[in-house]
């Protein structure tokens, strides 16, 4: 029996040596305690393999001294062990951990002493197996030393018992092993302590006990742990979670997936049929598949987003399959909703602008084969609407154009809101009928539930002859074309011709020539001559006219009216302003006291500084400013009125006079008259003409002259055309007149020479 023990140890001793030696490699956190642990456990079972193979009792008193040092060193390293595994937190249990140390050194140290004082133990020989064996015999210090020893043993196992309860269930296992092996190596221990067996065969549960640690500490995978950590997760994640095995039969949900398929967890016979009832495709025998797939349409559409994926063991052999689930549907509805309000106005719901010209684009490139027009169209003064009536009720009318667009559209049209008033729409030429369209743009009205309000759009359309041309292009011609007929009130819809088309390449080319013409000075001033009431001339209104090196004689209304628009206004005024100032320095004797009216328009003050500029025009050439009178219309005084009353009054401070051009002919008004710094109101015989009761409008004509006469304002009439009018003018008492019955605008020249002879003729009658 020594001998079979003695066999049993050692093989213990190879493999805690072997065990200790793997542990140190291990890249583990527990490894270095582990290793330890193995070697500590070694000296005990050398101390017993001396014992059990001793006859002579100095051999066995060494073994013994072996064996206790060993099972302090042993609980030394199995109580580093258990704070190291059981994630103890060394540097907050300092003192208690020191105080375990220095009980088990001094025990150690005590050993040293019972050779000289023979306090710990002592050896008496026995009969095993018909051989003299020495057994222990503990005195006082060997009590001490069991003591020291289970402090350390019944501490570490406390460590290991509150981790093992502290723990989640599922953590336990890897604790409640190495807890139960300490307890039983314990209990056997104390049995052969307190049964006086010859041989300590608790050894083995020693051993067993440090190859449990080693296996547990760095090799033992938990897979029941992970078989519910798993479980656990895929029940919590956002995704339904369903498990296959090789035969594509479901075998596992979770939660989620329960609640999508309205079915119990336990009860999953169901599942395939359930899931092939609400999606299209389940991607089954496909390797890695994935799919987004919509169930239901419209507001209630559930937006899903598919995966599965196959499972193969180690040879590559199919042995299952999970599918996942996931209800994307609030994130789609989300982007659904972002990209519906970056694409669609927010006050009306049709496309923006931007989104409009893409989504026309891509029509007429991807269906080259149907024709398609652009239709351009607002609502006639609704500036207006949202002066008088406030923005509340604007916006009212906005949204109600829009569902008129909405109700009579047809499913193949396309439209948005352009921006401000303004609406584009892009149709088949051939589905739409346009009479029809014009009878409903007559009788289009919009109701706030007691007065119906009748709301005037006009409609211009481009038939899209060139797909290649922009999209915003396409809209600028119809858009020319709506504006065609913009202040007519019968006519509703406008197509965009070669003709418009004419008239815009035309401003083109005359804008682009301005500049040169006014270098070689093309553009000249031609002088309509102004009388006084006695026929005689006194002045001259300053016209531009464009001498064109190939088209000859421009009059005004073929580039002025695009120079208004493009701004390049600025430029052509300017330079009339210094050829009128050059005119009038170059007068001498009798027609140094004639006057040029040059014309501002309400442009011009957008561009420059007008009464800086006409200022050091005036100093420039030194002439009195009076000789050059500022000539305005009232549209000049439509906005910034205050600014512009203030620059007129500055013109009047400095010299200049002030004239009201066409006054009678727009939107004037009484309350701006009496507010305007004025020294000649200009009043226009065209509305005369044009008046339906002569009478009344001569009634009209004379308040008007007899008001200006009481303002202390100079009233020129301009417009007169026969000897007829004059003659009621001068009875009326106009001051000054102006019109073709006198003379045509003339150049310069014949201007001087009509000069001259009324000079000499005034001469020669004195």
């Amino acid at each position: 029996m020594r001998l079979a023990f003695a066999i049993i140890y050692s093989v213990l001793i190879l493999l805690l040596g072997l065990f200790g030696m793997i542990s140190r490699r291990s890249k583990r956190t527990v490894a270095q305690s582990v290793s330890y642990l193995e070697y500590s456990f070694i000296v005990p079972i050398i101390g017993n393999l001396i014992i059990v193979l001793s006859q002579d009792e100095l051999l066995s008193t060494l073994g013994s001294y072996t064996y206790f040092i060993g099972m302090d060193l042993m609980a030394f390293s199995l109580f580093d062990f258990t704070l190291s595994y059981c994630n103890i937190p060394w540097r907050t249990h300092r003192k208690k951990c020191y105080i375990i140390y220095a009980i088990l050194t001094l025990d150690i140290i005590q050993y040293f002493f019972n050779p000289f004082f023979g306090h710990a133990f002592g050896m008496e020989a026995i009969m095993v197996d018909g051989s003299p064996y020495y057994r222990l015999v503990p005195y006082f210090g060997q009590t001490v030393h069991r003591i020291v020893v289970y402090i350390a043993y019944i501490t570490s196992l406390a460590i290991f018992l509150f981790k093992t309860i502290r723990v989640p269930r599922i953590y336990s296992e890897k604790y409640y092993v190495i807890l139960f092996t300490m307890i039983l190596a314990g209990l056997w221990q104390s049995y052969y302590i307190f049964s006086r067996t010859p041989i300590d065969r608790s050894m083995l549960a020693l051993a067993v006990c440090a190859l449990l640690i080693f296996y547990f500490s760095l090799y033992y995978r938990p897979f029941k742990l992970l078989d519910r950590m798993l479980a656990n997760i895929a029940s919590k994640i956002p995704e339904a979670v369903l498990f296959f095995d090789a035969s594509d039969r479901c075998i596992w949900v979770n939660n989620n997936a329960s609640q999508l398929l309205q079915i119990n967890s336990d009860k999953l016979d169901s599942v395939k049929h359930r899931l092939a009832a609400m999606f299209d495709d389940l991607g089954e025998g496909q390797y890695n598949w994935t799919s987004k797939q919509t169930v239901g349409s419209g507001k209630s559409a559930r937006h899903f987003d598919l995966k599965r994926h196959h499972v193969t063991d180690a040879n590559n052999k199919k042995i299952g399959s999970f599918l996942t689930i996931l209800d994307n549907s609030q994130e789609v509805h989300r982007q659904q909703q972002e990209i519906y309000e970056a694409t669609h106005d927010k006050l009306t719901g049709l496309f923006t602008k931007e989104h409009l010209f893409n989504v026309i684009k891509n029509k007429i490139v991807n269906e080259k084969d149907v024709s398609y027009s652009i239709a351009y169209f607002d609502i006639k003064d609704f500036k207006m609407v949202n002066d008088i009536f406030g923005n509340a009720v604007g916006d009212n009318v906005l949204i109600r154009v829009a569902n008129w667009i909405k109700e009579n559209a047809q499913d193949n049209w396309t439209y948005g809101r352009i921006g401000g008033d303004a609406f584009g729409i892009c149709f088949p030429t051939n589905g739409v009928r346009l009479p029809i369209v014009e009878q409903r743009l007559s009788a289009f009205a919009i109701s706030n539930g007691t007065i119906d309000q009748r709301i005037l759009m006009h409609v211009g359309i481009y038939h899209i002859t060139d797909p290649s041309i922009d999209i915003s292009i396409m809209f600028d011609r119809a858009h020319l074309a709506q504006k065609s007929i913009k202040n007519e009130y019968n006519t509703h819809i406008a197509i965009y011709d070669d003709k418009m088309r004419d008239q815009v390449l035309w401003g083109q080319k005359i804008s682009a020539e301005l500049e040169e013409a006014l270098k070689q000075r093309q553009i000249v001033p031609y002088l309509q001559p102004i009388v006084n009431n006695n026929g005689k001339i006194i002045g001259a209104e300053a016209l531009v006219r464009w001498i064109h090196p190939s088209e000859g004689f421009l009059p005004p209304f073929t580039f002025i009216p695009i120079f208004e628009k493009n701004g390049m206004i600025a430029d052509v005024d300017k330079y009339i302003w210094r050829s009128a100032c050059e005119i009038l320095s170059s007068w001498t004797d009798e027609k140094s006291k004639l006057f040029i009216s040059v014309n501002i328009s309400p442009k011009d003050f957008y561009f420059m500084d007008v009464y800086a500029e006409i200022k050091n025009l005036v100093d420039e050439y030194k002439i009195e400013p009076s000789r050059l009178r500022i000539e305005i219309t009232e549209t000049v005084m439509m906005t910034e009125a205050e600014s512009r009353m203030a620059i007129l009054s500055k013109f009047r401070d400095s010299g200049f006079i002030v004239e009201m051009d066409d006054f009678g002919s727009g939107y004037s008004s009484l309350n701006q008259l009496k507010d305007m710094p004025l020294d000649v109101l200009k009043i226009d015989m065209k509305f005369l003409s044009k008046a339906q009761d002569n009478a009344k409008a001569e009634t009209i004509l004379r308040n008007v002259l007899r008001l200006s006469s009481d303002l202390g304002l100079f009233s020129l009439t301009e417009g007169v055309e026969t000897e007829d009018q004059y003659k009621m003018l001068n009875g009326m008492g106009c001051n000054l007149f102006q019109g073709y019955y006198f003379a045509k605008p003339m150049s310069v020249t014949d201007y001087e020479k009509l000069c001259n002879e009324q000079f000499s003729d005034k001469k020669s009658s004195i």
